[in-house]
């Protein structure tokens, strides 16, 4: 590990970062150059103490988990993830697409996205990043491991992720979690992750093996759904989504349906966020 350079990279990539690309308010009151550790901090979901430490030279290793949340607070490109990765003695994460941090250009469009709700997520469905209002409006899922990473996995092991999608919708979106996973499947023959992922489904659910044997493949990129809010109740969702070429990450943008759904979104923006539980609205997001 190489404190000092990983320290003065640390600081330089902060400041030069201005507060309004990921929607702090850059006032007159301001006196740093670029983010406020306290800032990076909260964007990364670590201590300001950390932090501090990091940009002194004084911390222990940084885990591998916590410098791909630094790389996505300080929104690096992927050659300077990679960088900061060696600066912090591990070796960068895999270009394959079994790789769990989202692309930094998707990053940029999550916050330009603002109070749009948005998300990055892998061909597998796991979330990668999200924006504020997709937080307010679908939980964080930052804090899911292992198979639960995967909503598709969550859908069909845990009652409570189809109990906030209305009952008459269930079956309708059990099969595009399906058929999107059996897409993944061809474009990733013979992958160990994949083929591992559908093994402990099929043997965790009944449900999941009727579907899978019907074959039925489709792409999700656009769609409506329903959303349960325990806060504000029900709202109408179009989804769009954007796909890298490759297609291993897609960005996720949700839009009110209705006027009613508009209204309520605005509710849960003036909300915000206080005694709102991780994971509480564990809707399928994709």
């Amino acid at each position: 590990m190489q404190r000092e350079q990983l320290a003065e990279f640390l600081r330089h990539r902060r400041e030069a970062i201005r507060p309004a690309e990921v929607g702090f308010a850059d006032g007159p009151r301001r006196r740093t150059t670029g983010l406020r550790r306290e800032e990076v901090a909260m964007l990364a979901g670590m201590s300001v103490d950390y932090v501090v430490r990091l940009e002194q030279g004084r911390s222990s290793q940084p885990s591998p988990q916590l410098l791909g949340a630094l790389a996505r607070a300080l929104r690096l490109s992927e050659d300077e993830r990679d960088h900061l990765f060696h600066l912090a003695g591990h070796q960068p994460p895999p270009a394959d697409r079994a790789a769990s941090l989202a692309r930094a250009g998707l990053i940029r469009m999550l916050d330009l996205l603002g109070d749009t709700p948005a998300l990055v997520l892998s061909d597998l469905g796991q979330i990668l990043a999200q924006n504020r209002a997709a937080v307010l409006l679908t939980g964080d899922h930052s804090g899911f491991s292992g198979d639960r990473r995967y909503t598709v996995y969550r859908w069909f092991t845990d009652p409570a992720a189809r109990a906030v999608c209305p009952p008459e919708e269930q079956e309708y979106h059990a099969r595009q979690l399906v058929a999107d996973l059996r897409a993944a499947t061809g474009r990733r023959s013979g992958d160990p992750t994949v083929t591992g992922l559908v093994d402990r489904l099929q043997a965790a659910s009944a449900d999941f093996r009727r579907l899978w044997a019907e074959h039925e493949v489709a792409v999700r990129r656009a769609d409506r759904k329903t959303f349960v809010h325990p806060r504000v109740g029900r709202l109408l969702m179009n989804c769009e989504t954007l796909l890298t070429p490759d297609q291993d990450q897609q960005l996720l943008v949700l839009t009110p349906a209705d006027a009613e759904t508009r209204e309520r979104l605005e509710l849960l923006r003036v909300l915000g966020i206080e005694e709102f539980p991780t994971g509480a609205t564990d809707t399928p997001i994709r």
